[in-house]
């Protein structure tokens, strides 16, 4: 993009955005008005946000295009008002795969922010909601030359359209005590094995990938992902009586009740004199307990991986959170990633050759229910396979199956509640 065509003379009238920098919080209005002295591009930019905002319009219009060898990753943005900012007449985002766990070092970044400005805007977006590095501003050609750039230096292109999007992770085991598998490395893993469905659109819609170590689920990924990946553990947790003693100590017992013993979800956990008592086959592994008390309690050491299926904002059935797919995998050895590999192929061939076209898995599943897609990938169903813990079975099953108490079977069986003990229907 040529920065002679920003007309330097257009002034700056951002009262909206102005309001943006009189917070506690640090203000991309800020940063992009000091900017500006050195791009005067950015004045356009900044005046068609204000536009925005005083209109409540997106003036953004799209189209495509593609870098030789990719058929995704650059998002073509044109601006609706180009005869008014001629510099933003195309204005396009190049995304980057970003590295596992977003660890960096300063000579990466600063690679990535010199080919940023000299061949576009020069705005880092760090990091989109899909994970990539985010580059703003390119042209037709800006784009075509930074990511030959960007290749050259050992970057690569991040996904966009009906394809598996970039993976993002926590930063797991490298950092992280509570995380129960190694995040990043199965981040490389799935992204190596994949990397063709990634550059080259080829689903009935996105697929995006979310890993985190454990269930604080740092990656965000149970509503964010269509196949969450979070760490968990089998048996019991570790539990360190003198450390609950010294927290009993310190903190009191009073505050032991009210912050760890009543917010229990399923009620697992009960204290005698200054023991802690876990009823681990009742815990749901919420993490709650292990957060407030991490001197005193960790994740079992038996661990390894849940997989859930179907999670997304909002499209044609609402906000979903995703649900119970594998209950637990372990993935420590180089076997155990093949086998999620050869799971996760199953998943894809079923869903594509059964989806309409821009259908969500999750979306998928609703559609023809998850008896239907467990038979097609091969799965037995699981009474773990569930959408809402403890009150309601994800499957509904159809075959004949018997009654809570045994005896006759029933066509519509019901579903036990076991926190009311009465029966619900499933959903």
């Amino acid at each position: 993009m040529s920065n002679e065509d920003s007309s330097p003379g257009m002034a700056l009238k951002t009262p909206l955005l102005n309001e943006l920098e009189s917070g506690p919080w640090p203000s991309f209005v800020k940063d992009l008005k000091e900017y500006s002295k050195k791009r005067p591009q950015i004045v356009q930019l900044l005046n068609q946000l204000e536009e925005s905002y005083e209109n409540k319009w997106n003036y953004w219009l799209g189209k495509i295009i593609n870098v030789p060898g990719y058929g995704g990753g650059v998002i073509a943005r044109v601006s609706e008002k180009a005869d008014k900012y001629p510099a933003l007449a195309n204005f396009h985002t190049v995304r980057v795969i970003e590295p596992p766990g977003w660890v960096y070092n300063t000579a990466a970044l600063r690679n990535l922010a010199d080919s940023a400005e000299r061949h576009g805007a020069g705005i880092l977006q760090l990091h989109g909601m899909s994970g990539d590095i985010l580059l703003l501003g390119f042209d037709d050609n800006g784009s075509m030359n930074v990511a030959e750039d960007l290749m050259n230096d050992g970057w690569d292109i991040g996904g966009s359209g009906a394809a598996m999007r970039t993976l993002q992770c926590c930063v797991g085991q490298a950092r992280c005590e509570m995380a129960c598998f190694d995040t990043m490395k199965t981040t490389k893993f799935i992204t190596d094995s994949f990397i063709e469905f990634l550059h080259r659109p080829e689903f009935v819609y996105k697929f995006k990938f979310k890993l985190s170590g454990c269930g604080n689920d740092c990656g965000n990924s149970i509503v964010r992902s269509d196949m969450p990946i979070i760490g968990t553990w089998r048996g019991p947790m570790q539990v360190n009586q003198e450390k609950v003693a010294e927290f009993i100590d310190e903190k009191g017992l009073e505050y032991l009740i009210d912050n760890v013993i009543t917010r229990c979800p399923t009620r697992c956990l009960s204290v005698r004199g200054k023991e802690l008592k876990v009823e681990d086959s009742e815990c749901v592994r919420c993490m709650h307990c292990i957060n407030v008390m991490n001197k005193a309690l960790k994740p079992g050491k038996d661990r390894g991986v849940t997989i859930l299926v179907g999670g997304h904002r909002t499209l044609k059935i609402g906000d979903t959170m995703s649900s119970v797919l594998v209950p637990f995998m372990k993935l420590e050895t180089d076997e155990d990633l093949e086998n999620l590999k050869e799971f996760i192929e199953r998943v894809w061939e079923f869903w594509n050759d059964n989806g309409m076209d821009h259908e969500r898995i999750g979306e998928f599943i609703h559609r023809v229910g998850m008896a239907t897609f467990l038979d097609g990938i091969g799965m037995e169903p699981d009474p773990r396979m569930i959408l809402r813990p403890r009150t309601s079975p994800y499957i509904k099953f159809e075959e004949l199956a018997p009654t809570r108490f045994g005896g006759e079977q029933t066509q519509n069986p019901k579903v036990w509640n076991r926190e009311s003990e009465g029966p619900e229907t499933a959903d």
